[in-house]
């Protein structure tokens, strides 16, 4: 057999890393050249949508991996306390609100790279969650946010828990 005939193995996370991610955790597949061909650039699992305590540990993280972060777009509807910036590391980060939806999250560094993350509801379930952040950082991932969720069950109506009343997260 040659390799040639060897059929493509499917690229996925490693099994240490897909049952690490859990509320609160980002994934990113950055590919900082002109020819990215994934639909997402990453995926990132918030604990709340609160985003005055989300986006700084976020931000942080991809300072890390990025470099200095211009811009992040949200849209407003579907967080809480929406601010107009955020202070990461000494510099100052401009929220912008646009109608992406609550499933992406758009980051900007410099003036025009921009990097696509998807979003998985707070209250997605663990299983779901992991799966959809998983498709997310494919290269070869075609599916925009809303599909990958739809396809995953990560954006279902789950039961919050302590709530007392269900979350719709779609």
């Amino acid at each position: 057999m040659t390799s040639s005939d060897t059929p493509p193995v499917p690229r996925r996370l490693p099994s240490g890393a897909h049952e690490a991610v859990r509320p609160g955790s980002a994934l990113l597949r950055l590919e900082t050249t002109e020819s990215r061909k994934g639909v997402l650039d990453g995926a990132w699992w918030p604990r709340s949508r609160e985003i005055g305590a989300e986006l700084p540990a976020l931000l942080s993280a991809l300072v890390t991996h990025l470099g200095p972060v211009s811009r992040v777009g949200l849209d407003a509807t579907a967080w809480e306390g929406l601010p107009t910036r955020v202070v990461v590391d000494d510099h100052v980060v401009h929220v912008d609100s646009f109608p992406v939806g609550d499933d992406t999250v758009l980051i900007t560094r410099g003036d025009r790279d921009i990097f696509s993350l998807l979003v998985v509801p707070p209250y997605a379930a663990p299983d779901a969650a992991r799966a959809a952040m998983a498709q997310a950082v494919r290269a070869d991932n075609v599916s925009d946010a809303e599909q990958i969720l739809i396809d995953t069950g990560a954006g279902t109506v789950l039961w919050a828990e302590g709530s007392g009343r269900d979350r719709r997260t779609t």
